[in-house]
């Protein structure tokens, strides 16, 4: 079947891919006619008319940053302008008048004759796309020097305004103008164009700007900043349009691929295109063809342009930021530093004594395009290989093709099932060496190994694997490699497929405990008459406290027999058989995490949100009028809030948890939510707590469940209440609010948008199936226990309440009566704000929670001198001070195994 986007004039069919040749074919058996010499068998998918280049975007946002640091320049650093300005007037001043008339008239004109030109050169070309871009860029930059002029002439500090203008010399009362009109125009043109790219253009392009910046310096028309800031306009425009619109696409055909081997002395007949196994991860690893000549064996090409080079990009930039010593390759390679990086490596595996493909000729394809030839290797790639066929011969030989390589120090850096081929005789060849490292450290070294061994365990298992790799390494360099034995340390494809992995694991556990309990669960007897259930309370306690036993005893045999453990365990454990004392904690590869990143930008937001709050307010007068009985209130409400924790957890959990010790896990708690995001440090802890108490796992999980749903719908009906009487509160009426009918029409539309969408329609159902199926049994059994639903609804409520009269003793205690506000109204604040920290990534809901509190006070009435110190001193009570006590407790329940 053809695929879409064909290229007519380069394909001549589609050939099966069973059809493909593993081996080199006979010379006279595949010549073609000479007029089928340029075609390609096999249509290639459709090439887009323009591809948005990672480059282009890094370009856009390094020019933002530059004109951001000029303009900062320009507004603190004004001697340092002045200063300057001053030495390049004065050096410019003693320049011939003769050299400045001739350079202004040469540089007029050629700021206009240049762009023509190379217009005119571009359309003889075909090429009309760039000087369309060109010509979109320009319009674009112009507009941006007008909005900069009027912002410097009517609202910039007066600092820039004197670094990017002066007096006019036609007219002392006017100014020069800040950015240049004409200049920005020309340089996005240029840029935009492409004209950079060719040394003959680029050079007259120089000279010219040289020429204009000098000429108007030398007359006083501008000031040094204001011909940097227009260049760095004009450039920063070019690459914002070429990234928005998108480059041309450049990439070669398969005729010029034809063209390109006749040039490296082939006869080529056929090219046969053939797709990547792993699109996501290969795709910047070039194009492939397998391509037959008229006197010769075949040949592998790969084909590798700008567009393949970008793909990829941010993911390896971003490995680089967090990773430790583990990504060395640049980010972002050119074409020529790619070709010899592959091209060093094929050359210095086959030096090594390894199976690698052997590189026979190199070329360019172009200004954008380059191609590597390699003798045609033939076989089937480890993924493709049927299970009995993988043979523990096979395993070793691929492990002698890694040693040969590391003896050498060469890492291969994706030993990953395409990249390990088998030929036609079972020889094992290792191919894809692109990404790898010559003179790499034992770091690389050590996870080529480990890669390797889950590659191998993912299609042998671990057993298999291990013995292979002990056989031909040894024993120390296979234990060596344990602590690089981490998900962050494999390649994508691999990470991914644990993933999946995990997850049907966890799917196949989850069904046999729920089989389980169907099948052990007492058969409830009902009344024949009118069909109500036998109240349980009537029933022998001995008999159901058995019933209750006998059930977890089937629920726990039936998840210890489905309980499976995952491939990287089952990895070390066999590594450990042989070597029990190798180092197995996981080496820290990684510098910085997103989360990480994300709490430190969060929390940098909120710091200045509350420091421009704060510097409005006298805090010694505050703090020495503050009602200090509020703030005993305050403190008090604090502390009675982890007794209504307590309660709001253990009324969902149906099995005895002692209440004191529950208590100071929800203390502990204060100290983990400090160091984790509110919605995740409160969970784990208290799944961990009710596993430790003796709740089996899986319930434990349930339990906290069922406590965040119950919880998650009273905090909305109370949202809802509250709000409703914060609408009312002022009127006459009982008319609902305007932000309570905004929150529901909003609620509704996200819901339409949610089923109308199918992947957010499967993802939700996704979500809600796998919920109903844990949380709502757990949830049952709860509701059989009136007494219990009681405390854990109650204990919500006092939560709330807790948390809502501490926010209001903070208000009372630096404000007044004329000053006060409603407690439905503190209420409403205080859930809107207890919400968004809960999404907040930042730990603790730091930043987001204290901006949303002070709004929200300052929204409801309350003066900011008020809310900004209540709100901090409520933060104080629910967040900060709690967390030394929390720390001991957290270190005395882990003492007791409670944690």
């Amino acid at each position: 079947m053809k695929q879409q986007g064909a290229h007519p004039e380069d394909t001549e069919g589609t050939p099966d891919a069973s059809s493909r040749p593993d081996t080199a074919k006979e010379p006279g058996g595949a010549h073609r006619d000479v007029a089928h010499i340029d075609e390609v068998e096999g249509d290639e998918p459709l090439l887009p008319a323009r591809v948005h280049r990672p480059s282009d975007l890094m370009r856009l946002v390094g020019g933002v940053l530059a004109v951001v640091v000029l303009l900062a320049i320009a507004a603190f650093a004004h001697g340092t302008t002045s200063g300057l300005e001053q030495d390049i007037n004065k050096g410019t001043g003693q320049a011939p008048d003769l050299l400045i008339k001739i350079a202004g008239l040469a540089s007029s004109i050629a700021i206009l004759l240049v762009p023509v030109a190379f217009a005119i050169e571009r359309l003889i070309k075909r090429d009309g796309l760039r000087i369309a871009d060109g010509v979109l860029a320009a319009v674009l930059a112009h507009g941006v020097t007008l909005a900069t002029d009027l912002w410097v002439a009517r609202a910039a500090p007066d600092s820039i305004q004197d670094a990017l203008t002066q007096p006019s010399p036609g007219d002392i009362h006017a100014l020069t103008d800040p950015v240049h009109g004409y200049l920005a125009p020309v340089i996005a043109y240029m840029t935009a164009v492409g004209m950079s790219r060719r040394p003959r253009w680029r050079a007259v392009l120089w000279v010219v700007l040289l020429l204009d910046a000098f000429s108007m310096l030398v007359t006083g028309y501008t000031t040094p900043f204001s011909i940097i800031l227009t260049v760095l306009i004009g450039w920063t425009v070019a690459y914002g349009t070429l990234y928005a619109v998108g480059s041309p696409n450049v990439r070669p055909t398969g005729r010029t691929l034809m063209a390109g081997l006749r040039t490296v002395g082939f006869r080529p007949v056929t090219a046969s295109r053939e797709e990547a196994a792993d699109a996501a991860e290969s795709g910047d690893r070039g194009r492939r063809y397998f391509v037959t000549l008229e006197d010769g064996p075949p040949l592998d090409v790969t084909v590798v342009d700008r567009e393949q080079q970008a793909q990829g990009f941010f993911y390896r930039a971003w490995r680089n930021l967090a990773l430790r010593g583990f990504a060395t390759r640049r980010s972002l390679q050119s074409l020529r530093q790619a070709l010899e990086q592959e091209a060093l490596l094929a050359y210095a595996a086959i030096a090594a004594g390894a199976n690698a493909p052997k590189l026979i000729a190199t070329s360019e394809l172009g200004p954008d395009a380059v191609m590597l030839v390699y003798e045609h290797t033939g076989g089937h790639t480890l993924d493709s290989l049927d299970d009995e066929e993988i043979t523990d011969e096979l395993l070793r030989d691929t492990w002698h093709q890694v040693k040969a390589l590391q003896s050498r120090r060469i890492a291969h850096r994706r030993l990953v099932g395409d990249a390990i081929l088998v030929d036609r005789s079972g020889t094992v060849i290792l191919t894809d060496l692109r990404g790898g490292e010559i003179a790499a450290g034992d770091l690389l070294l050590r996870m080529d190994v480990s890669q390797l061994l889950v590659t191998l365990g993912l299609r042998v298992g671990a057993e298999r694997a291990v013995a292979s790799a002990l056989s031909v390494l040894g024993p120390d360099a296979v234990a060596d490699c344990l602590p690089m034995l981490q998900p962050i340390a494999l390649s994508r494809s691999t990470r991914a497929t644990l993933r999946r992995l995990a997850r049907e694991r966890a799917e196949r556990e989850r069904e046999a405990v729920l089989e389980a309990s169907r099948h052990s669960r007492p058969v409830r007897a009902h009344d024949a008459d009118d069909s109500r259930p036998v109240v349980l309370e009537k029933a022998d306690k001995k008999a159901v406290r058995a019933e209750q036993r006998a059930e977890k005893r089937a629920i726990d045999e039936a998840l210890d027999e489905a309980r499976e453990e995952d491939l990287l365990s089952q990895i070390r454990q066999e590594v450990l058989r042989i070597r029990p004392q190798a180092p197995v904690e996981p080496a820290r590869l990684e510098r910085v995490r997103p989360r990480t990143l994300i709490s430190l930008i969060a929390g940098a937001i909120g710091a200045y949100f509350l420091l421009t709050q704060l510097t409005h307010i006298e805090f010694g007068p505050l703090i020495s009028n503050a009602e200090w009985g509020w703030v005993a209130a305050a403190v008090l409400f604090s502390a009675l809030s982890y007794v209504a924790a307590a309660m709001a957890l253990l009324g969902f959990v149906p099995e005895r948890v002692p209440f004191l010790r529950t208590v100071a896990a929800q203390v502990a708690g204060s100290f983990v939510k400090i160091v984790a995001p509110a919605a995740v440090g409160g969970v784990a802890l208290n799944t961990r707590f009710l596993q430790r108490a003796g709740v089996r796992p899986g319930l434990a999980v349930a339990s906290v469940g069922a406590s965040q749903l119950f919880g998650l719908g009273c905090h909305i009906l109370m949202l809802l209440a509250f709000g409703y009487l914060t609408g009312t509160e002022k009127t006459p009426s009982l008319s609902p609010s305007r932000t309570v009918i905004g929150g529901l029409l909003t609620v509704a539309v996200l819901m339409l948008v949610v089923t109308s969408v199918p992947f957010l329609r499967k993802f939700v159902v996704t979500r809600v199936r796998s919920l109903f199926a844990g949380v709502v049994p757990r949830m049952l059994d709860v509701l059989q226990r009136p007494q219990k639903l009681v405390t854990g609804i109650g204990g919500m409520l006092l939560l709330t309440a807790c948390f809502v009269m501490c926010l209001d003793a903070s208000i009372r205690a630096f404000g007044d009566e004329s000053t006060s506000v409603s407690i439905a109204g503190v209420a409403v604040v205080f859930l809107a704000g207890n919400a968004l920290g809960s999404a907040a990534p930042t730990p603790g809901g730091v930043g987001a929670v204290e901006a949303t509190l002070t709004v929200g006070l300052i929204a409801v009435g309350l003066p900011k001198e008020v809310a900004a110190p209540a709100v901090l001193l409520f933060r104080l009570l629910t967040l900060w001070l709690p967390v030394l006590p929390g720390w001991l407790a957290f270190n005395h329940l882990t003492r007791k195994a409670a944690l």
